[in-house]
């Protein structure tokens, strides 16, 4: 077999995970964010200052070491202790949460009660940008990740059916892109829906463009394929830009709030098409794929209801947690709530797994729309609950000065400026800034290290490093941008 032939078999057949770890590896993006800004919040009572020293560079360093470099071991070296990784993060989070407020001149009674009734200011949802961001840098790691032998093989997309991270990973992206819509942001049509609908036409002029540039260079560079995974010529940007266009003709057309009963038609409808037809079958074992574009492309293309169904969930739960609340046991209802949701629709995963067919990416059917949303539910009210951490601990030590989260109500004064300072030098917000310019960086620089380096043959050791590289490279550019306040746009 050929370099190629060996890495596409590398990463073809495979069935995933179970729900349950991909469940527990919700906690640990929310853990390594507590630790951040638990150690900010420990340097700030000692020195009574923030930034660090030479602050581009040691906040990089931090964010790095304790947002990214977490991730990286925890889907290599150190997948298969997990949850003891996860348990001896929450050990720490809650030893250093316990110092911080032991330190504090409050009672624990009256700060607990004040909290609940303190008001909250932000920009953004907090969570609701941490979980974007972390959903892009997830998949920047996987997406090299997935061709060292050190990627577990059960974390990588399942051929068919299966419920691998990665297959989680791309429909939460979808999700992500459809909680900050300006339809789940309330923003009304301009103008008329004809000329709305035409305006979305041209937004995603990038995304098409991207896909035709992914499209071209596979073909002449002989880099692997997965030709299951979407089909010989389609790929996630062409997914990505019709599943933005047909969503904006839906939402132009009915109102926004009802954005969830859309997605469960759709999906619904879908899954009733694929058990009453043959369509099922002419997804899966249909491999007359030179006949022509629609059997060339059937997963990509069929697969697109499935993820204008996610997306239309994703609006319907941005939508929710964009209005407006001020005060902390608003927000902490809202986050049970999410909790709350992603408990019924996992509930109505189960019934699909028994009565209809397992999860599967590749059809996107049912039981992947649930699966994707209830997971996205879940990872998000996780991240709800890190940043409500944070801002007990913000209450309890008097440092205000903590990136991507929310603001205690306050008077304007001098932390203000402060405080955009230390969000100038957060790696998060620097994601935030440029998320598809991200995106592409880390398939750019996925392509020209699998073009360098032989990555089926490397040791463990030296597959860590050259992510750790990869990542750093793509966190330092982005970093970099931010610090300069450029936000790189293609329209």
């Amino acid at each position: 077999m050929s370099q190629k032939d060996l890495k596409e078999a590398f990463i073809s057949n495979l069935n995933g995970t179970s729900l349950q770890e991909v469940a527990l590896g919700s906690f640990l993006a929310p853990l390594c964010l507590i630790n951040r800004g638990l150690i900010l919040t420990i340097y700030y009572q000692a020195k009574k200052t923030l930034p660090l020293p030479l602050p581009l560079i040691s906040h990089l360093i931090l964010d790095f070491c304790l947002l990214i470099l977490p991730l990286v071991l925890s889907c290599t070296v150190l997948s298969s202790v997990l949850h003891q990784v996860i348990l001896g993060l929450t050990v720490v989070s809650a030893f250093v949460l316990w110092y911080i407020h032991h330190v504090s001149i409050q009672s624990a009674q009256r700060t607990v009660s004040t909290f609940l009734k303190s008001h909250v200011q932000f920009k953004q949802v907090p969570f609701v940008t941490i979980f974007r961001v972390f959903v892009n840098v997830k998949t920047a790691i996987s997406i090299l990740a997935v061709d060292f032998s050190v990627f577990p093989r059960r974390y990588a997309k399942a051929e068919t059916y299966g419920t691998g991270v990665m297959d989680f990973g791309v429909g939460a992206y979808v999700f992500a892109n459809a909680l900050v819509c300006p339809e789940a942001r309330g923003k009304n049509i301009s103008g008329s829906k004809i000329n709305h609908i035409a305006k979305q036409l041209m937004s995603v002029w990038p995304l098409v463009v991207l896909g035709m540039g992914r499209l071209l260079s596979l073909k002449m560079s002989g880099y692997q394929e997965h030709v299951t995974e979407y089909g010989v010529h389609w790929n996630f940007f062409f997914t990505l830009a019709i599943v933005r266009v047909v969503a904006s003709v839906l939402l132009a057309i009915l109102p926004a709030n009802k954005s969830w009963l859309v997605a469960l038609l759709i999906s619904g409808c879908y899954q009733f098409t694929l058990e009453t037809s043959g369509l099922k079958a002419f997804i899966i074992h249909n491999n007359d794929r030179e006949k022509d574009f629609l059997h060339a492309n059937k997963e990509g293309i069929f697969s697109v209801l499935g993820y204008v169904a996610i997306y239309m969930a994703g609006v319907q739960v941005g939508l929710y947690v964009m209005q407006p609340r001020s005060n902390v046991r608003q927000w902490l209802q809202t986050i049970f709530n999410l909790f709350l949701g992603s408990v019924v629709l996992y509930t109505a995963l189960y019934a699909c797994l028994t009565f209809v067919e397992p999860v599967s990416r590749r059809l996107a059917n049912l039981p992947f729309f649930l699966w994707s949303v209830a997971q996205s539910l879940f990872f998000m009210s996780c991240l709800g609950t890190a940043d409500m951490v944070l801002l007990f601990s913000k209450r309890s030590s008097g440092c205000h000065l903590m990136p991507t989260s929310w603001n205690l109500y306050k008077k304007q004064s001098d932390s203000d400026k402060k405080t955009d300072e230390i969000e100038r030098h957060c790696i998060v917000q620097a994601v935030s800034r440029n998320q598809l310019l991200f995106f592409l960086l880390a398939n750019v620089m996925t392509g020209l290290t699998n073009y360098i380096v032989d990555t089926l043959s490397c040791s463990s050791s030296f597959s860590v490093c050259v992510l750790l590289s990869y990542m750093f490279v793509n966190c330092s550019v982005i970093q970099i941008l931010h610090f300069l306040g450029i936000t790189l746009k293609f329209w």
